[in-house]
């Protein structure tokens, strides 16, 4: 259990349960049923999700922040929101208080894109998570809130 044994020895160590593990495969599993879905349906990557729900919920922004919300890297966002403006989802224009840096808002097509997407959304969401009392998923919210403020407020962890 975390905290307990920093000091386990290899022959101790079950990579099964060591939670980051555990974590990681959770989240691919879930990024690929979505992931399959949003393709399917919507002729859009992750990424692009990610981005247009992004901007959706925000308006507008700049790419910076849409990683920052999104926890993608700047290349994943770069291409995502490249692919969005081709597709005629995203619209993008000069920062006028950044003569470098650009803004990105949905288009007409965007909104109506992301609206047809809530309702798979939330039903992925749904058939996922669906076995977990609300209790249970308050619990994981709670869970998952304390480890990204936790990392976000120490800017990662000292393995020191």
């Amino acid at each position: 259990m975390p905290g307990k044994n920093h000091d386990a020895d290899a022959g101790e160590f079950c990579l099964a349960t060591y939670l980051p593990y555990r974590l990681a495969t959770v989240t691919e599993s879930v990024s690929r049923v979505f992931a399959e879905h949003y393709e399917g349906s919507f002729n859009l990557t992750l990424a692009e999700w990610r981005a247009l729900a992004v901007i959706a919920e925000h308006g507008t922004l700049s790419p910076t922040a849409v990683g920052r919300r999104t926890a993608m890297d700047k290349v994943k966002v770069s291409r995502a929101t490249q692919s969005l403006v081709a597709k005629g989802l995203l619209r993008q224009s000069p920062d006028p208080r950044d003569g470098r840096g650009r803004l990105l808002r949905l288009t007409r097509k965007g909104t109506a894109t992301h609206a047809g997407m809530v309702p798979l959304t939330m039903r992925l969401e749904n058939e996922v998570f669906g076995d977990l009392s609300r209790a249970d998923a308050a619990a994981l919210n709670r869970v998952l809130t304390k480890i990204t403020t936790r990392l976000e407020t120490n800017g990662g962890i000292d393995p020191g």
